[in-house]
């Protein structure tokens, strides 16, 4: 299977209002420890903003050790860890410094989802639906773990790609985020509005 180019700095260098929508669509792409290619549409995502714009964003009351990945430089993962267990992979926006993030909350599987199953312990008969929908259960089906922090998302063996060939411009709907308790009314998560794949229904 062909992938389309790279994308540059440039891409996650403006601001994250910007850049979330335009993730949905993009492919992540992973090659693993074992040698597999992991691949997967992103459908789902949501913006944390920064320079205290937003509170619920890790980045609000500024750099401490655990969100210092989150400053930059942009195209950089922000991989942190969620009630003790599951990770949280994201995409690193806006100029270095601001703290701006984009949370990966779903993918549409592409490739490799054999590998994907396993990384997750999952049975082979289990839908392609239910492998990455979620923040927890994509970064595992990916093999993300906490030693991608500060990795560049740029260059293999993780990196977000453009579609090859002519594509449909997926249809993005905004709506309210999940499962936080601050700024809960801000329509900052971002959906392909048709898909199969999303973690929840893109329900205002």
């Amino acid at each position: 299977m062909r992938w389309g180019p790279t994308l540059e700095r440039e891409f996650f260098s403006r601001p994250c209002l910007e850049v979330a929508p335009d993730l949905v669509g993009m492919t992540l792409l992973r090659r693993d420890g074992r040698g597999h290619t992991l691949a997967g549409r992103i459908v789902e995502v949501e913006a944390y903003l920064g320079e205290g714009q937003d509170p619920a964003s890790h980045a609000h009351r500024g750099r401490t050790p655990r969100n210092r990945s989150m400053f930059g430089p942009p195209g950089r993962l922000y991989v942190y860890r969620v009630y003790g267990i599951h990770l949280c992979t994201n995409l690193v926006c806006q100029p270095e410094g601001e703290g701006a993030a984009v949370l990966l909350r779903a993918v549409e599987p592409l490739s490799g989802q054999e590998a994907m199953r396993a990384h997750r312990g999952l049975l082979r008969d289990v839908p392609d639906k239910w492998i990455a929908a979620g923040p927890g259960r994509l970064s595992q089906a990916f093999a993300i773990t906490h030693a991608d922090d500060g990795r560049s998302a740029l260059r293999l063996p993780i990196s977000i790609r453009r579609p090859v060939g002519k594509h449909a411009v997926p249809k993005v709907v905004a709506v309210p985020r999940i499962g936080i308790s601050k700024a809960v009314g801000r329509r900052y998560r971002f959906c392909e509005a048709d898909s199969r794949y999303l973690s929840r229904a893109a329900r205002s």
